[in-house]
């Protein structure tokens, strides 16, 4: 989501809140519940799923292993559901030309480096740079190069923007920064 005016613009990423994936959390942990049913009506030896009796699958080794793989859903569906309600990856850029000050912010996983925050000049921006790599794993990047800092990417590597999506916000981005383009 971009929102402009004549002397801010501002760019929303959307991190791991995507529809993709709440749908695979969701699917993961209802078959990982699927499976660790399973392996305990096997080991209790009662019904606890309609469709199937307990005396079709042995605990050892069938019942082991659905419990194996029910547990191990169960902690790879809860990690999802942690960096979606955390918004992994969400980045929310913020260029203002009257304050002449751009500001980058990146949510990560909690801990010590839990929020990123860059902040800098516009004139310390020597230019937008686009990355190009074609192939069966096309990649397409934005990148802002700063001065005494490197170059810090605008887009997601995983972002699928076709060759003339990017060429146009680059193109916008540089006019509206007023800095050269470079392509690499």
């Amino acid at each position: 989501m971009t929102w402009r005016s004549e002397h801010i613009w501002i760019e929303l990423i959307t991190g791991s809140q995507k529809i993709s994936n709440f749908c695979w959390a969701f699917i993961l942990f209802l078959g990982s519940l699927g499976f660790s049913l399973v392996g305990t009506s096997s080991y209790l030896g009662r019904n606890l799923i309609s469709f199937f009796s307990p005396q079709q699958i042995i605990f050892f080794p069938q019942g082991i292993v659905m419990s194996f793989y029910g547990i191990a859903g169960l902690f790879i569906s809860s990690y999802l559901w942690c960096t979606i309600s955390w918004n992994v990856g969400s980045v929310y850029d913020r260029f203002d030309i009257k304050e002449g000050i751009v500001c980058i912010f990146c949510w990560g996983f909690p801990g010590k480096n839990h929020r990123t925050f860059l902040r800098f000049l516009i004139k310390d921006i020597q230019s937008v740079r686009i990355e190009v790599k074609e192939g069966i794993y096309a990649r397409r990047v934005l990148y802002m190069d700063i001065r005494g800092q490197g170059s810090i990417p605008l887009t997601r590597t995983n972002e699928n923007l076709t060759p003339r999506e990017i060429e146009q916000k680059t193109a916008e981005l540089a006019y509206f920064l007023r800095v050269p383009i470079e392509v690499f």
